[in-house]
């Protein structure tokens, strides 16, 4: 399946639809209403999921030779995944901050730390928003305009500990099948990854576009049942990480528009959202 070209022809469709916002009005209720309904479908399956989840997970250790070679190796993609996110949150993200605002990074960590530690509780950045939102103005003095716009953008949007993470775990999955990857297929994950990773919402949903990569990489996808044993950790993480991340981008934003938002009139009081 073509995945890639599938995702730059709704890319394409959307955009030309969007000049013709009335005559094709008929065709964005439809897709608007199948979002919806799919969305639906998605919730009442996920009632199901933890049995359906045991037994993938059941079904997968069943069929492995043995299962402490594989034990291994699930610690190795473990280790490597909290290593890449770590070092990307804690050291490339101050960094790039400290080089754009020259200003202390560990103020943000402290303006996001309850943000941070209910993302982690519920693996959604969304959930995590308000307090992403009321730490920003209140701790860190971030005008409202930035975070009101930023924050949930970038909870929507800032998905860069999903890249990595579904980088990472293709490459997992084509080492365990002894499939050595070409340089363009491992260019292809890296993109398939950054887009994946944009389109996901901002609730719990990582494996499901590794299914997507995989797909367009040509790797099978039995494996992924196993990559389920550790997700419920490695998603949590990501997450905070993601909504930490969300904080930086709100303060480079501000410092970027600084003067800009001198000359502009503050926001409405009956705008802000309580």
């Amino acid at each position: 399946m073509n995945i890639i070209g599938i995702i730059v022809f709704c890319i394409g469709f959307g955009v030309v639809s969007s000049f013709y916002a009335e005559k094709v009005r008929v065709v964005v209720d439809f897709f608007v209403a199948l979002d919806k309904i799919v969305m639906e479908l998605m919730l009442s399956v996920m009632w199901f999921s933890p049995f359906g989840i045991t037994s993938l997970i059941c079904g997968s250790l069943l069929e492995l030779d043995d299962i402490w070679i594989a034990a291994g190796a699930m610690s190795k993609y473990v280790l490597t995944i909290l290593v890449g996110l770590l070092i990307h949150s804690f050291i490339t993200i101050p960094a790039l901050y400290v080089v754009i605002t020259r200003k202390n990074p560990i103020k943000i960590f402290r303006c996001m730390r309850q943000a941070g530690a209910v993302a982690m509780g519920t693996a959604s950045s969304g959930a995590a928003l308000p307090l992403s939102i009321s730490g920003m103005e209140e701790e860190g003095g971030i005008d409202e305009r930035v975070t009101r716009f930023v924050l949930p953008f970038g909870a929507n949007v800032n998905m860069d500990g999903c890249a990595l993470y579904e980088a990472v775990a293709v490459i997992f999955i084509a080492q365990i099948n002894q499939v050595q990857l070409r340089a363009d297929q491992i260019i292809t994950i890296s993109i398939t990854s950054t887009i994946a990773s944009l389109g996901l919402n901002a609730v719990p949903a990582g494996l499901v576009s590794i299914l997507l990569i995989l797909s367009t990489v040509g790797l099978p996808t039995t494996e992924v049942p196993l990559l389920f044993a550790v997700d419920w950790l490695l998603d949590r993480i990501r997450t905070a990480l993601n909504v930490i991340g969300d904080g930086f981008a709100a303060s480079v934003v501000e410092y970027s528009l600084k003067k800009h938002m001198k000359d502009c009139s503050p926001l409405p009081t009956s705008d802000i959202v309580a």
